[in-house]
């Protein structure tokens, strides 16, 4: 299927690796000219590299820490400036602290508070006056499934990403008239490489093999395993489509059937 984005601009953020950089592929791969970021510079352009070279697509690297307020508004400038506008917005974001609510200190609070909710806040409020300027946009935020069934070792997740989902519904009812639509995806557990260097490490402590732990790390999902990062890549790819001009609002799980409620 042809997604009808060849030439778009898209801003994907946290994009060096994981569900950021399978977004970014996917996005690539059907002729979107891309902006990604990361807080480590070599990182980001080894992505770009590679990203350049997989699929022939124009990416423009940018060092970001998206929880800073100067770091995203030279970011949005930075893109702008090189591409004339951004057509579709991506925010993703590294994962808050974890813990438990007497450990967790107020300090640790406010850095998840700057790097979940503010970060999608800022990078949201920057481009949706260009979004509306051209009448067409698309606002995806990668949330978790925190956000729809609490995780109780993602104490911090559970009670932030909830807020980007009521935030997300707000934004698409004000802006759809101008043919924008806000939407979020939230990801199960997927076997990024952060989660294969995990499952190793977590494997060899409880004395199981790499393949038996995640044989049970996958038993309370009915699809029988961990999802791969480009699955999640393709929706949002699609989500940013004008093909998915009418959804608008949505919250899609993209969790193998994991989360129990309707």
């Amino acid at each position: 299927m042809d997604l009808l984005l060849n030439d778009k601009i898209a801003l994907v953020t946290a994009s060096s690796q994981g569900i950021g950089r399978a977004v970014a592929v996917s996005l690539a791969k059907e002729g979107v000219r891309l902006a990604i970021c990361s807080r480590d510079e070599r990182s980001i352009r080894t992505t770009a590299d590679e990203i350049r070279s997989e699929t022939g697509a124009t990416v423009l690297p940018v060092t970001a820490d998206v929880s800073k307020r100067d770091d995203i508004d030279r970011l949005v400038k930075t893109v702008v400036q090189e591409f004339g506008t951004i057509h579709i917005l991506v925010n993703n974001a590294g994962g808050p602290p974890t813990g438990r609510v007497t450990e967790i200190p107020d300090g640790e609070w406010e850095k998840g508070v700057q790097l979940t909710l503010m970060s999608m806040v800022r990078l949201t409020r920057a481009v949706l006056p260009l979004m509306e300027q051209q009448q067409w946009g698309r606002v995806i935020s990668m949330v978790s499934l925190a956000a729809k069934q609490p995780i109780d070792d993602l104490l911090i997740s559970s009670t932030l990403r909830p807020g980007i989902l009521g935030l997300s519904k707000v934004l698409a009812n004000q802006y759809g008239k101008f043919g924008i639509t806000v939407n979020t995806v939230c990801p199960g557990y997927v076997l990024t490489k952060r989660m294969e260097e995990l499952s190793h490490s977590r494997s060899a402590e409880k004395k199981m093999s790499f393949e038996e732990y995640l044989k049970d790390s996958a038993r309370n999902i009915p699809i029988g395993r961990l999802g791969k990062p480009e699955e999640i890549g393709d929706v949002a790819a699609f989500l940013a489509s004008p093909k998915a001009a009418y959804i608008n609002g949505a919250n899609i799980l993209v969790d193998g059937g994991q989360a129990k409620g309707i």
